[in-house]
C-alpha cells in the first residue's frame, strides 16, 4: 500500500521533554551548560509570559524553534525550572503518556547521535488529544496539522505495528472520562481515522 505524506503536516520545531523530577533523582547535569550550547549554535531565547524563565530557543539563520517541555500533574499547565539541565520547560498535561517507555533511534548528524523518541503508536494517539485541545482559539492551525500528522501515523501504524497501536490506544482510553472526551471528540473530525482503529480492535 502506498501512502502519500502530507508535506503541510511536516513542522520545524524540535521538543525536548524531560521528567524534571526523575532528572533531579539522577543528578543529571548539562555539561557544558545547554544556555552555552545554544548560544554557540546561535539560538536566541524566546520570551515567555513569565519574566525571567525560557522555554523556547530560535536560530536565526533557519528558524528553527528548540522547546523544553515537562508533564504537568497540576490542574495549571505552568512553566517549571529543569534545574539538572539549566534550562526551563513548558508543562503540559497528557505528555507524560507520550514520553513514557521511550524507543532509541538515530539522528543523522555527522556519525549519527543516538537519541530518545516517543514510540510512535504513542506519538499518533497523543496528537489526536492535543489536536482537540487546541482546535479554538489561536492554536487552530496547529489544530489541523495534530490531525493530520495523527492520521498519516495511524495509516501507516495500522498496517506495520497493529497491535502496538491498539495497545497505546487502548492505554489512552483507560485513563480516565476526560482523555475518553478527547479522544472521541477528535475522532469525530478524522471518521477515515476513526474506521481505521475500529479495524485493529478486534
Amino acid at each position: 500500500m502506498r501512502l502519500d505524506f502530507d508535506m503541510t503536516a511536516q513542522t520545524g520545531d524540535i521538543d525536548i521533554a524531560s521528567f524534571s523530577r526523575l532528572s533531579l533523582a539522577l543528578e543529571d547535569t548539562a555539561s557544558p551548560p545547554l544556555e552555552k550550547v545554544f548560544k554557540d549554535f546561535d539560538f536566541a531565547a524566546q520570551p515567555s509570559l513569565k519574566p525571567g524563565m525560557t522555554w523556547r530557543w530560535k536560530q536565526s539563520a533557519n528558524e528553527i524553534l528548540v522547546e523544553f517541555l515537562t508533564p504537568s500533574f497540576e490542574a495549571e499547565e505552568t512553566l517549571v525550572k529543569l534545574k539538572a539541565l539549566g534550562v526551563d520547560a513548558q508543562g503540559l498535561h497528557y505528555l507524560n503518556y507520550l514520553i513514557a517507555n521511550p524507543i532509541k533511534a538515530a539522528v543523522t548528524y555527522r556519525s549519527g547521535v543516538l537519541v530518545q523518541i516517543p514510540q510512535p503508536e504513542r506519538f499518533a494517539i497523543q496528537k489526536r488529544i492535543v489536536a482537540d485541545r487546541r482546535r479554538n482559539g489561536p492554536d487552530a492551525l496547529k489544530s489541523e496539522k495534530d490531525r493530520r500528522q495523527a492520521a498519516f501515523l495511524i495509516e501507516v501504524l495500522a498496517e506495520d505495528r497493529p497491535d502496538e497501536l491498539r495497545d497505546a490506544y487502548e492505554d489512552a482510553l483507560s485513563r480516565g472520562p476526560k482523555w475518553k472526551e478527547r479522544i472521541r471528540a477528535s475522532l469525530e473530525r478524522m471518521p477515515k481515522t476513526a474506521d481505521r482503529l475500529r479495524s485493529i480492535l478486534g
